[in-house]
């Protein structure tokens, strides 16, 4: 196996980082690695803001759910669907362009995800850990006005970087999927009860569970699904993707 297959198999999410800076260097190669990434028309749909003030992390790490290890995090980026540097440029060259729409600032998050997970996979090859705050659509209203956004960009991702402890390094990566459940040839299938307890109850037993796939399925749906995090989530993000309409 060569390297980069073995650390896309090895990475999973660190939380714990060693109180060690992130140098600029190991820093400067993980920006640019998002601008290597795929993007659509080659319009590099996206912005990063490299967090550093550490009161505006602290505001952060509240707004997203409450997570303190984002605040102590060496390396916090929050990458931005962004149409308002296009939208810009045509307004400023006499384009006369019509609004941004839904299609377009779902292209644009695409390029900005893709972009993210370039950076991911940049820091792991460097020894860096990483994780994904998907808590930053959350509270969009708050999130929008600590950034100072326009109103052609929203927050698709956050990361957060840092050398991770010993602990985080011989911590399990969580199971996955397997790929019968999720891989289908030209059509999309859906699968049947049977399969997805199965599907389930093969994850649990590799994880060592005894749990009832249907006792984990419920928990989940109550711990994420039905959350107040997922419903404000919702909210907040449905209130701010009106204007595309």
């Amino acid at each position: 196996m060569n390297e980069v297959l073995k650390q896309i198999k090895e990475r999973k999410s660190v939380r714990v980082f060693e109180d060690r800076k992130i140098e600029p260097n190991i820093k400067e190669e993980i920006l640019q690695s998002a601008f290597e990434a795929p993007t659509a028309g080659c319009m590099m749909l996206y912005s990063i803001l490299d967090i550093t003030d550490e009161k505006l992390k602290a505001e952060l790490a509240i707004a997203c759910d409450n997570q303190p290890f984002i605040a102590k995090a060496p390396l916090v980026l929050i990458f931005l669907a962004d149409y308002q540097r296009w939208y810009d440029t045509f307004t400023l060259n006499d384009c006369s362009p019509r609004n941004p729409g839904e299609g377009d600032i779902l292209l644009a998050c695409a390029d900005a995800i893709i972009a993210a997970q370039n950076t991911v996979v940049a820091a792991e090859s460097l020894g860096i850990g990483s994780c994904y705050i998907g808590d930053i659509l959350e509270n969009c209203e708050t999130i929008r006005e600590l950034l100072d956004l326009p109103d052609y960009c929203i927050p698709a991702a956050m990361i957060v970087y840092g050398y991770p402890t010993q602990q985080q390094k011989d911590r399990q990566k969580p199971i996955r999927f397997e790929k019968e459940y999720i891989v289908y040839e030209n059509t999309y299938r859906r699968l049947t009860k049977q399969e997805h307890g199965e599907m389930h109850q093969i994850r649990n037993e590799k994880r060592g569970l005894n749990k009832r796939s249907i006792e984990e399925i419920k928990a989940l749906c109550n711990r994420k699904y039905m959350s107040d995090f997922s419903l404000e989530m919702n909210r907040s993000a449905g209130e701010y993707l009106k204007k595309f309409r």
